[in-house]
């Protein structure tokens, strides 16, 4: 019986999204492939890691392998806030009907989370922040640990509790709302585009929010330890 109302529901919807009632004017489906924009999205993203392990050997002071690998994070996350989301915060209306890449990119991706298709008001604010704040001061923290900048871990901190804070809200949204926007426990779309590709902004922040804490706290700790006895009575 469940099946055979999953089944007239596909049918009645002129679109491949959660919840099937869903109303989405003008709508048209992507002449490019899943294969086609994964290929895209994974060839342009591993073409920076690799670009920022290579550049972060060469450049600036010896790094650690860690440290290198937090650099290619950083590099990543540039690309993808600062481009992909960038795209949605410009073009988020547009996008259902539009058949520009990255257009057909989102309508790929909403089959995981459909709020990205009907323009929902937290996923545009959300992604509207990302792209123009964490973007390009993702950039900067790559530059200011190959340039070793006084300011890096700040830097470093800043953007992980960025990142931190807005994907537990997109969670925890979707959550409030029953996870309603894609179809629970699809292999692709519920596990690995909405859950698995989003979870990496929850587990990765959060082991830099640690790092950045020990190192800015180590460095006051030094401060404090420098300063004569007067200065260590008077707090700055």
């Amino acid at each position: 019986m469940k099946d055979g109302l999953h089944e007239t529901a596909m049918e009645s919807a002129d679109h491949p999204y959660w919840p099937r009632t869903l109303s989405i004017p003008g709508y048209r489906p992507n002449d490019r492939s899943m294969v086609e924009i994964l290929t895209f999205l994974f060839s342009v993203s591993g073409a920076l890691l690799l670009g920022t392990w290579l550049l972060s050997g060469w450049a600036g002071p010896r790094l650690g392998t860690g440290r290198r690998l937090a650099l290619c994070w950083f590099s990543v996350c540039g690309f993808i806030h600062g481009v992909i989301e960038g795209w949605f915060s410009l073009f988020h209306l547009q996008i259902p009907a539009d058949q520009h890449f990255l257009s057909q990119l989102w309508k790929e991706y909403s089959k995981g989370d459909s709020r990205y298709v009907i323009a929902d008001n937290f996923t545009v604010c959300m992604e509207t922040i990302t792209a123009w704040a964490w973007g390009p001061l993702s950039v900067w923290t790559v530059y200011a640990f190959l340039q070793h900048k006084h300011y890096r871990f700040v830097l470093q901190l800043i953007v992980s509790l960025g990142q931190l804070y807005g994907d537990v809200l997109y969670f925890y949204t979707e959550y409030r709302e029953g996870f309603t926007h894609s179809e629970q426990g699809h292999p692709l779309y519920f596990w690995f585009y909405f859950v698995f590709m989003n979870a990496l902004w929850i587990v990765i922040p959060a082991l830099l929010i640690v790092d950045a804490w020990r190192h800015l706290a180590a460095a006051q700790s030094h401060a404090d330890k420098s300063k004569g006895p007067r200065q260590r009575n008077h707090i700055d």
